[in-house]
């Protein structure tokens, strides 16, 4: 069975909620989900994968968590061209910009981010939100 990689980082719960909905997407669709908070994860994890899932919450003056979300998305910068990634992350503040950020350096690295754009919501996904998150694992989970 082919497995889908659901990297996150998450400090409230509302990211890890649109990560594990993202991987009742993958096995809906009949493959195996690998969901995983990014101190867990490992570059070789996604080094081979053709498609896989990054999710991270805005921080600060919306930029992706620093101590280890982002020192992950520089260690995959130099490998991820050719690939399709799924971005999502939830806010509470300000206007996605930090997600449109994300969706750049990505698109800069050679990825095609799924659907063009990341997935986001504000504050904790409601059951919009989750139905969004879960259909996104179901388009990743076609990919691989």
């Amino acid at each position: 069975m082919s497995k889908v990689e659901v990297i996150f980082w998450s400090q409230s719960g509302n990211t890890q909620a649109m990560a594990e909905a993202i991987g009742k997407g993958i096995t809906d669709a009949g493959k195996e989900a690998n969901v995983v908070f990014v101190s867990s994860a490992s570059v070789d994890d996604v080094k081979n994968a053709k498609a896989f899932a990054m999710g991270c919450p805005a921080m600060g003056a919306e930029v992706l968590e620093e101590s280890e979300m982002e020192p992950f998305v520089q260690d995959i910068e130099s490998f991820i061209n050719g690939k399709t990634i799924a971005l999502f992350g939830s806010y509470g503040w300000g206007d996605g910009q930090w997600m449109r950020d994300w969706e750049d350096r990505m698109t800069a690295a050679g990825a095609t981010v799924l659907n063009g754009e990341g997935l986001i919501c504000n504050e904790a996904p409601d059951a919009d939100a989750i139905a969004e998150c879960e259909e996104l694992g179901k388009q990743l989970a076609a990919l691989v």
